[in-house]
């Protein structure tokens, strides 16, 4: 079997031809992400913890399961001055949607309602047009945006189309869009016994809120089995396919007419002359909301948000509108590193159960990948060359597709957290973009509010800078670091070798890759190094001359060894 892997890896040689990648050169396709939520990375003001008249401690970690925790943009600057991220061999920093939250609670666990469900994860926007003062200022976002960017790291955003966050007993009281009968001190205590669906749905019937002009409403007859018509998780529904044109809701009006110039260090300036009625479809304002943040700030990616529930027309447009605002934003800042970059806006988004599949009618609209949901969980290394060849097959396929995959992320926490060692090394060293979960490579624990019935929220727990795994955090670090410094070891093509082996060539540059090398202490390297070659095995920095057509090293770390030929 090895003789005929070795064979078919020759002659693939001669038949598919690679061409070079530069070293330094930036692609999508080989990014590390690192996916925060800004709420719960790490507070850098605590000046700026409360605010809107929200309450964010109601006695019990459970009960605080969903509220503001006091992260910010001042406490991911300070790790980015630190290098946390550059340490990490981080591409790209993607931060949860930093847009204004609703200002009240939603119930949490439905029915149940056993903790108030607050905005802090940046899914229930209120207004897109200006940050939510627990994050910072549009300076301190500029500030941070512009580091990332000095240090050679692009960034994402949040781009949700689907759905305005719910409308809450504080929101009615603020903005008086509903008779509630509370003062705002009553609207944030927590009402275990009231019911979101009785009293909106059912009482309100949505007046006062986007009104049925913007949105397709829970209590309509619309086709919950179509996601296009799906009202997802009770919530009002963007029309973003309606070509109808629409007035901003009233509540905004006031709200904005009642802040004045107050809230000016919050308002994104591209988003200004977008406060105001122009006429446009339900779609074209969210268009245009979304895309004031690339124009503004130079953002180089949206996560798009449960992509199947928004037609496909509007995320081409979407995708449309924002490379030429990141152009803009290019041609409007010379004197910024960033400015020089070429690649395209990046759009990935959450499909739900996507794979790595190739899917043509999202690629045509922009898309590059769809979040891979199936990536194993449990650091499997006797199968994991397998599946790395599949990915890497995926991605020569089709070159303007490739996978995202996660170990964890904000709604799954499945991954066996006892072999991270293991499930590290089947992320980081798989072809396509690998996203890191913040915490993943600390070791970040459960809060109490996995004995919630919505347990999901204990998967985002504070960040655990007091209690950070050592040696799970070197691992991602060393990892990470060859990952970004050898691009042909994740872009290049692979050939199967053995089950614990493959090699990754494009170019001259050539590495194998040997997962449970101490297993096997002596690795074949032949015919890809030739005797009298020297190598370097990047994990440990060990070198050694090829004889016989092998290699040995003194030592392996952590199962695996990735050697390459020092030029």
């Amino acid at each position: 079997m090895k003789r005929f892997y070795i064979l078919a890896a020759l002659l693939m040689f001669s038949i598919f031809p690679l061409q070079a990648q530069e070293s330094d050169h930036f692609e999508w396709r080989n990014a590390t992400v690192y996916f925060l939520i800004t709420d719960r990375f790490n507070n850098g003001d605590l000046s700026n913890d409360q605010n809107y008249g929200r309450r964010n401690d109601y006695g019990s970690e459970q009960l605080n399961a969903a509220t503001f925790h006091g992260g910010d943009f001042a406490g991911i600057l300070e790790k980015a001055r630190e290098g946390y991220f550059q340490k990490l061999g981080v591409d790209v920093v993607w931060m949860t949607d930093v847009y204004e939250q609703i200002h009240g609670w939603m119930v949490g666990s439905g029915s149940i309602n056993d903790f108030p469900h607050y905005g802090y994860h940046g899914y229930y926007p209120l207004d897109y047009t200006q940050i939510d003062k627990n994050y910072g200022t549009v300076e301190e976002f500029r500030k941070l945006v512009d580091t990332l960017h000095a240090q050679g790291i692009r960034v994402m955003l949040g781009a949700n189309l689907n759905n305005p966050g719910y409308p809450t007993l504080l929101d009615a009281v603020q903005y008086g869009f509903a008779d509630v009968d509370l003062t705002e001190e009553e609207a944030v205590e927590h009402i275990r016994t009231w019911s979101y669906d009785k009293f909106f749905a059912d009482r309100l019937q949505w007046r006062g809120w986007y009104d049925r002009s913007w949105m397709r409403m829970p209590d309509e007859d619309w086709d919950q089995r179509n996601p296009l018509e799906a009202t997802v998780f009770g919530m009002p529904d963007f029309k973003e396919e309606s070509a109808d044109k629409v007035r901003i809701p009233d509540f905004l009006k006031r709200k904005w007419k009642a802040e004045g110039k107050k809230n000016d260090a919050w308002v994104n300036p591209s988003a200004r002359s977008l406060r105001k009625d122009y006429y446009g479809a339900p779609g074209d304002y969210l268009i245009a909301w979304a895309v004031s943040w690339v124009e503004e700030f130079g953002i180089d990616g949206f996560r798009c948000d449960i992509v199947e529930n928004v037609h496909i027309d509007t995320w081409a447009k979407l995708n449309e509108a924002c490379n030429a605002a990141l152009q803009r934003w290019r041609e409007k800042h010379p004197e910024q590193s960033a400015s020089q970059w070429d690649e395209s806006f990046y759009m990935t988004g959450d499909y739900d159960c996507a794979t790595i599949d190739y899917k043509a009618d999202y690629a045509e609209a922009g898309f590059m990948s769809l979040v891979n949901f199936y990536f194993p969980k449990h650091g499997d290394l006797d199968d994991i060359v397998y599946l790395w060849q599949a990915y890497s097959d995926s991605i020569y396929a089709h070159p303007d597709w490739h996978p995202f995959s996660y170990l964890n992320n904000s709604y799954h926490r499945d991954t066996d957290m006892d072999n991270m060692i293991d499930c590290a090394t089947t992320l980081l060293l798989s072809p396509g973009v690998a996203q890191i979960f913040y915490g993943d490579e600390t070791l970040r624990g459960l809060s109490d509010a996995r004995f919630n019935v919505d347990s999901d929220q204990a998967f985002r727990s504070d960040m655990n800078w007091d209690s950070v795994d050592s040696a799970t955090l070197e691992h991602f670090r060393r990892l990470g670091t060859i990952r970004r410094d050898h691009p042909a070891l994740i872009g290049g093509k692979q050939y199967i070798i053995d089950t614990h082996t493959c090699l990754r060539c494009e170019g001259d540059d050539r590495y194998i890759v040997r997962v449970r090398p101490e297993q096997r202490p002596t690795i074949a390297v032949a015919p890809y190094f030739e005797d009298g070659d020297e190598v370097v095995e990047l994990y440990t920095g060990s070198r050694a001359t090829v004889v016989n057509g092998c290699v040995t090293l003194p030592r392996y770390e952590n199962h695996i060894a990735i050697l390459t030929r020092i030029q």
